[in-house]
């Protein structure tokens, strides 16, 4: 009797188990998850047409925490002074309305799909220009309802953002372009916005941008008061730098280029005018084209920019270039013309000489009155040639080497040459020197 007892006791507990396990695989989640929805979203229980209590229930605004993911960043415009992003924007809430039971933590939360269905902050970007949501393949949205009433609000979207540029050490320069979200129409009063503790902002790795690097990032709040209300407002500070080594090459180092070309010049003959003048023009024209390509891709500002100081002082440089040889030209003339009337000068003193000569031997009686060889202390003669001899008598003075060098071009429009030479890249070398060290430290102190 005892052993048979024994037997039953533990078919009786089998039995029971057995059965617990066959109700347990019988239930459907997916029913109970409609059953939830149904009891907390049916008609008559919510109206998402109110918003959410305060804290712990109380008449206080709601709060709405954010954070987003930046996803990539495709392009920063300095024409439209605008940059293009793709992020995940996440907001978080509580709303006790939507409490359910969790089935002893099996239901962890619900999903859905229509964003309609429960109370959503009025959220807006305030310095949007355009904007898109992502539909492929279908919407890239999602809420999720926690047990405790916590809702979740996930969305794609693709934004166009204004971003006002201070481009006055362009292509030296850090811009900062911000996103700024905003309440359209709950004041501070309902509805308040923060930024979700921890990390609020996230940025892909590996983040690619054509022509700038992101730096850093601040997240801050803007909150805006108008004569309808204070209103809650976040803002996240994107800090880019410049990369200044595509603009190094395609600008700086040909303008550089340039104007040493045009110095060639300086080294040719000053009689190979028709090699000077192209070597001038040719020069000038792609200097100013150069200028005219790089002002196409900025927007035209008030104020003048690095990159204008550049090419500005290049461009005179090469015009400098020019004018250099119209002026070894106009003196090279000037030299020509002197060398002839010194030249005439000479024929017409050869030609009296011969003259004078000529009438010495027709004339062999004539008689001239001889000048005494003994000066009285007043006459004049007697002391111009005192002065004369004093100034022999002076200590010579030392020789200039600037003019002993000069002396060895005859040439006032050789002299020029030699001059241009050795000025205008000395003066350029200076010109380099203050540009980069005031360009350079003005950076560092933005920094």
């Amino acid at each position: 009797m005892g052993s048979g007892h024994y037997f039953l006791v533990i078919f009786y507990f089998a039995s029971l188990c057995s059965a617990s396990l066959a109700n347990n695989a019988k239930i459907n989640f997916r029913e109970k998850e409609k059953k939830v929805l149904d009891q907390i979203l049916g008609a008559g229980k919510y109206d998402a047409r109110i918003r959410p209590s305060g804290i712990n229930g109380t008449d206080g605004p709601a709060v709405v925490r954010v954070n987003i993911f930046v996803r990539s960043i495709s392009k920063i415009d300095d024409v439209t002074m605008e940059y293009s992003v793709q992020l995940t924007f996440r907001e978080q809430w509580t709303d006790e309305r939507l409490k359910f039971d969790d089935i002893q933590g099996r239901l962890k939360y619900l999903t859905l799909t229509e964003a309609n269905r429960v109370w959503m902050p009025d959220l807006f970007f305030s310095n949007e220009k355009e904007g898109h949501f992502h539909n492929i393949i279908m919407p890239n949205v999602y809420i999720r309802i926690f047990p405790n009433g916590s809702v979740l609000y996930s969305i794609r979207i693709s934004l166009t953002l204004a971003c006002p540029m201070n481009l006055k050490l362009y292509p030296l320069d850090r811009q900062i372009c911000s996103l700024r979200m905003a309440s359209y129409g709950w004041t501070t009063n309902d509805l308040v916005f923060l930024w979700k503790e921890g990390d609020p902002v996230q940025v892909v790795k590996n983040l690619h941008l054509p022509r700038f690097t992101l730096e850093k990032f601040l997240t801050d709040y803007c909150n805006s008061k108008t004569n309808t209300g204070e209103y809650s407002c976040l803002k996240v500070d994107l800090l880019f730098k410049r990369e200044f080594s595509y603009y190094l090459i395609q600008i700086y180092i040909p303008c550089c280029m340039l104007v040493i070309v045009s110095w060639v010049s300086f080294w040719l003959d000053q009689g190979a005018v028709p090699a000077r003048v192209s070597l001038g023009v040719t020069t000038l024209l792609t200097m100013a084209t150069q200028t005219s390509g790089i002002n196409a891709s900025l927007p035209p500002v008030s104020y003048t920019k690095a990159i204008d100081v550049w090419t500005g002082v290049c461009l005179t440089f090469v015009f400098g270039a020019l004018l250099e040889f119209a002026l070894v030209n106009y003196a090279s003339r000037s030299d020509m013309h002197k060398e002839n009337m010194k030249k005439k000068r000479r024929d017409l003193e050869q030609a009296s000489l011969d003259a004078a000569s000529d009438l010495l031997d027709t004339d062999s009686n004539a008689t001239f009155a001889m000048k005494p060889l003994v000066r009285h202390p007043g006459d004049p003669l007697a002391l111009e040639k005192r002065l004369q001899c004093e100034v022999h008598m002076q200590a010579p003075k030392r020789p200039n080497c600037c003019k002993t060098w000069l002396s060895k071009f005859p040439t006032r429009s050789k002299r020029i040459d030699v001059i241009s030479r050795i000025t205008f890249p000395l003066v350029f070398a200076l010109f380099n020197l203050v540009y980069w060290s005031t360009y350079l430290f003005r950076e560092e102190e933005d920094e």
